[in-house]
């Protein structure tokens, strides 16, 4: 790679429960690039600004909190989550849950929120390479990406896995719960003015229901090795 070269980019983007995360995270170990989980920075703004007492619909109050807050990732071992510490304190667990996705959607409409972490997410971008996990990675943040794909799943399949999913970290949820969470957040995401989550033109579609992980991993790797 030449210095006028520019770093490759991945970007995965779709719907909460579609695989993001968990696809991400294996496709950049396979390919030995950075990882960036441009959701775990959002959820990290509104946990902050939770901790902070500040009401989510004050922007001026939100965006001050984006600009000054401290996120740092750590790689866990054994294929565990990522750790992430806000403002010094390991938020792995608090991020994960559906309370702290719904804040990060619902300062993810703040035009000036969503400014302030532009350039956090842009520095990612280094050498060998970067796999970009979003709502809106390969549309508004990495739009110049030579690879791009849009998973999704079914509302029921997506609500079965997020269900799975906090039913072992021992949270107390339900099913037509979760469903209704995230069907309600795909409609909030989709309709917002800023940044609407929907598939990048040049974006390779990706259907995850009824997939199993290494036959879509094996799928998002096609489009990079092609």
């Amino acid at each position: 790679m030449t210095p006028s070269t520019p770093v490759p980019v991945l970007t995965i983007d779709g719907p909460s429960g579609s695989g993001k995360g968990t696809i991400s995270r294996l496709v950049a170990e396979q390919l030995g690039w950075r990882l960036l989980d441009s959701g775990a920075l959002y959820r990290a703004v509104g946990y902050a600004a939770g901790m902070e007492g500040l009401d989510l619909s004050d922007a001026e109050a939100v965006t001050r909190c984006a600009q000054h807050v401290k996120i740092r990732f750590h790689a866990a071992p054994d294929g565990q989550d990522t750790r992430v510490l806000v403002n010094g304190h390991d938020a792995t667990d608090e991020l994960r849950t559906e309370t702290a996705g719904a804040a990060a959607s619902a300062i993810a409409s703040i035009p000036t929120v969503r400014q302030a972490l532009v350039d956090l997410q842009l520095g990612f971008r280094k050498a060998p390479g970067l796999v970009a996990d979003g709502r809106d990675m390969g549309t508004v943040i990495f739009p110049d990406a030579a690879h791009k794909v849009f998973l999704t799943a079914s509302a029921a399949e997506r609500a079965k896995r997020r269900y799975k999913q906090l039913k072992e970290k021992g949270l107390s949820v339900t099913l037509s719960g979760l469903q209704r969470e995230i069907e309600a957040r795909d409609t909030r995401d989709a309709s917002r003015a800023v940044a609407p989550l929907k598939p990048a033109e040049d974006a390779v579609l990706v259907d995850t229901t009824g997939m199993g992980i290494d036959a879509v991993v094996a799928k998002v790797l096609a489009v990079v090795q092609s």
